[in-house]
């Protein structure tokens, strides 16, 4: 099957998808999935122990995020004093203002991009219902981690560098041996390292796969154990190996996406971030990595001309079920 066949045949076969589920991985600690996984349909966590609640990301819209909020507080469990928002992106965060009880724990760099960018998502998908939105910064940022003691769970939040994005924390809980974490990782869904670094991003998974641990929430689609970190990293190295022969042949990014084979990851959700992600490959393939601070106004320009060519290679818009 090649690229653009795959593209096109998950255009026309995608149905609506399911309601999200609470899983309950480990004693007082939720996986909250939204099936299917695609463009702004993310997962979160819930810590539930001795009374407290603290919430691992929120949501894209206000329904779902007040779905999510019921689905917390259901059963009689407090609302959530704490939220931890993995990095910046809206389907993560835009749901914080829901939570008005919770402190927000975010990387430093997660509240200045959320700042900078504000709800600019909203208008990449005009037709979604996204709600009343308020933008809700995090209260609280770290530089390298820091530990949220829920009741007697601890959770050790650790920024992990450049990788989906400048501002990845995940979420480990070192004695349930649960991970969160954030869109470094995704589960059945195409990984998108734009705002990151490809290389970043397998730094980071090996940095996690290190931990040990037994299941892992990802970003977005079903939750698994460390071989989700393992599809992760195979696309990735994939797409750099991609990067170094195309631009051997003087192929430009767009133009590698749609000659090559995709092989083992035809089947994954978002095919076309190939385009993008191959873009990031390139720039690093010439010493051009992310470490810094983005000018949000640059990126939300690049990611226009992105979109439009990764909805070429699609063959039809790009869905947003949130």
């Amino acid at each position: 099957m090649t690229a653009r066949t795959g593209a096109r045949t998950q255009a026309r076969t995608r149905t609506r998808a399911p309601e999200p589920v609470l899983d309950e991985v480990a004693d007082g600690v939720f996986a909250y999935v939204q099936p299917n996984g695609g463009w702004c349909v993310n997962n979160a966590g819930v810590l539930s122990s001795d009374g407290v609640v603290a919430l691992v990301d929120t949501a894209a819209t206000e329904r779902r995020t007040r779905a999510l909020r019921e689905r917390v507080t259901a059963g009689g469990r407090p609302a959530p004093s704490a939220v931890v928002n993995t990095h910046s992106h809206g389907d993560h965060t835009f749901g914080n203002y829901l939570f008005p009880e919770a402190a927000v724990y975010a990387h430093h760099e997660t509240r200045r991009e959320m700042d900078a960018a504000g709800l600019h998502l909203t208008t990449v998908w005009p037709e979604v219902a996204w709600g009343a939105l308020e933008l809700a910064l995090p209260t609280v940022t770290h530089r390298a981690g820091m530990t949220l003691h829920v009741g007697s769970l601890t959770a050790e939040l650790v920024h992990m560098g450049v990788a989906h994005s400048t501002n990845d924390t995940v979420v480990w809980l070192p004695e349930q041996k649960v991970l969160f974490t954030g869109d470094i990782a995704m589960s059945g869904v195409t990984p998108f390292c734009p705002m990151g670094s490809i290389a970043g991003s397998l730094a980071a998974i090996e940095r996690m796969r290190a931990f040990g641990p037994e299941t892992v929430v990802t970003g977005h689609g079903p939750v698994g154990g460390v071989e989700v970190l393992d599809a992760s990293a195979d696309y990735l190295r994939w797409v750099q190996g991609l990067a170094r022969d195309a631009l051997a042949a003087d192929l430009t990014p767009t133009q590698a996406a749609w000659e090559a084979d995709l092989g083992p990851f035809a089947g994954l959700l978002e095919t076309e971030r190939l385009i993008p992600n191959l873009h990031r490959a390139y720039a690093e393939e010439r010493n051009a990595a992310h470490g810094g601070a983005l000018d949000m106004g640059l990126v939300i320009e690049e990611m226009g001309v992105l979109f439009a060519e990764m909805t070429r290679y699609h063959g039809g818009p790009l869905r947003c079920e949130a």
